[in-house]
């Protein structure tokens, strides 16, 4: 009897520190995906397999992300963008038919917006082989942060262990990426008058740095910026490390700051 009370007292003292219950509470520790990694690469694999085996088709997307902008045209909403850029295509459209390309490109783009949409986010949209996502930061940014960046890790981790195999069986080469995510403000706009046909976007300060990150990063590189870095969890920080920019190849400056703005890489 006195063990257990002591057991009890132990387990008490461990979870009523109030600093580490909002931190927890607050940054949200890091959990695996309701997906698990080993489905999600078969699934993977099945999918891509049925592509270049059988010509198989991609059921169409529920396009999630056009009913919420045209809910949202003009507001402007905080928000986390992720830019997913494949590496090497252009060699590739040089050396492999333009149908297999077509299928190769189509199955990665929408491999990358199943994993978006897994990690809560949205798929804005494929921009020739680029997939743009965002995640909504209005009611906690730090949720928002870590799916993006654990967005981010699946996605390294679809296509090293789900795709690639599946591409080596027909001596296709591997594919890699260059990922990009910040966080920030963006606007949503609309090209017309027509509200449930004239295009909508987004536009901001977010979308065009994030672009800017993914361009800098090498292939299969994470690479965040500081406002996304400062919402993560700090157990995820410690996988981050701050790059050092050499002559001058990076300009951008904080918005808040004035100061070049940080950029972290993933080391895992």
């Amino acid at each position: 009897m006195a063990d257990d009370n002591t057991s009890n007292s132990n387990s008490k003292n461990e979870n009523s520190d109030p600093k580490n219950t909002v931190v927890d509470m607050l940054l949200s520790k890091n959990t695996e995906n309701t997906l698990d990694s080993e489905t999600m690469i078969l699934e993977t694999q099945k999918r891509v397999w049925g592509a270049l085996k059988k010509g198989y088709e991609y059921t169409g997307m529920i396009d999630e992300s056009e009913k919420f902008l045209r809910k949202n045209v003009f507001s402007k909403i905080d928000m986390v963008v992720l830019y997913v850029d494949l590496v090497g295509s252009t060699t590739m459209t040089l050396e492999m038919p333009e149908e297999k390309i077509a299928i190769i490109v189509s199955s990665f783009s929408q491999e990358m917006a199943a994993v978006i949409r897994q990690h809560h986010g949205y798929v804005l949209k494929f921009v020739g082989d680029a997939v743009i996502g965002y995640f909504i930061a209005e009611n906690n940014a730090l949720f928002a942060a870590d799916n993006a960046v654990n967005c981010a890790k699946s996605m390294i981790t679809v296509i090293q262990k789900g795709i690639n195999p599946i591409l080596n069986q027909y001596d296709y080469p591997d594919l890699m990426v260059k990922i990009g995510v910040d966080f920030g403000q963006n606007i949503v706009v609309r090209y017309g008058a027509d509200q449930e046909n004239s295009h909508v976007d987004l536009m901001g300060p977010a979308m065009n740095i994030a672009a800017k990150i993914q361009n800098m990063a090498k292939p299969n590189q994470i690479l965040i910026g500081n406002d996304v870095y400062e919402k993560i969890h700090p157990k995820s920080q410690k996988t981050f490390s701050q790059i050092v920019w050499q002559n001058n190849e990076w300009k951008y400056r904080s918005r808040l700051t004035g100061e070049i703005y940080k950029v972290y890489e993933y080391k895992g």
